[in-house]
């Protein structure tokens, strides 16, 4: 029951974006395409699961004075992998992520998940925090960047879906775009979690 809850919970209930409000500077950021969405997430994924594994595995060991240090250094390890893999494996997708990709080490959610969830859970249920967290910020990140490229370029993943005809919103593909496809997203959940209720 509990290793459910612990899964599902940031796929929606605490979603990093659109519930929690973290992790919006990557996302601002490379949100551009639904293909640089889904990159960003993956990656982020990878090291959240990794750094979760590796924290809730070694979370007595860990002197409580030094533990933030540690746990960023632990992360960084993760962000050095995903660099070299996506410098080796797609490289375009790499240049498109730019500098997000290395600040990946001090993204809240995955500090925030070392501290609240794995330094204080086991292995397994940190694991399925870290997949469960990953797989939300990358359903989110997925969302955002497929609106905004279709909106921007009518386009998906690079295959044109509203005809030749369509004109694009430029707006979208660029900055104020992110903010106002996050604004209304967000707008929307509250407005389902406040049926809810």
């Amino acid at each position: 029951m509990r290793a459910g809850k612990e899964f599902f919970k940031g796929i929606y209930r605490e979603n990093p974006i659109f519930r929690l409000a973290l992790g919006l500077c990557p996302t601002l950021a490379v949100t551009s395409s639904a293909w640089n969405g889904l990159g960003m997430g993956l990656a982020a994924t990878f090291v959240l699961v990794g750094s979760n594994f590796i924290i809730s595995l070694m979370r007595k060991a860990i002197p409580k004075r030094i533990r933030i240090p540690c746990f960023i250094v632990v992360i960084a390890t993760f962000v050095s992998l995903v660099e070299m893999i996506m410098q080796a494996y797609s490289p375009q997708l790499y240049r498109n992520l730019g500098i997000f990709v290395p600040l990946i080490v001090v993204n809240c959610i995955i500090l925030g998940r070392a501290e609240a969830f794995a330094s204080r859970n086991g292995v397994g249920l940190s694991l399925l925090d870290g997949i469960g967290m990953g797989i939300g910020f990358t359903l989110a990140l997925l969302i955002i960047g497929g609106i905004r490229e279709l909106l921007g370029s009518g386009k998906i993943f690079g295959h044109l879906l509203l005809g030749s005809g369509y004109n694009p919103a430029l707006l979208f593909i660029l900055p104020p775009g992110a903010f106002l496809t996050i604004g209304l997203l967000m707008g929307l959940f509250n407005y389902i979690e406040g049926k809810k209720k």
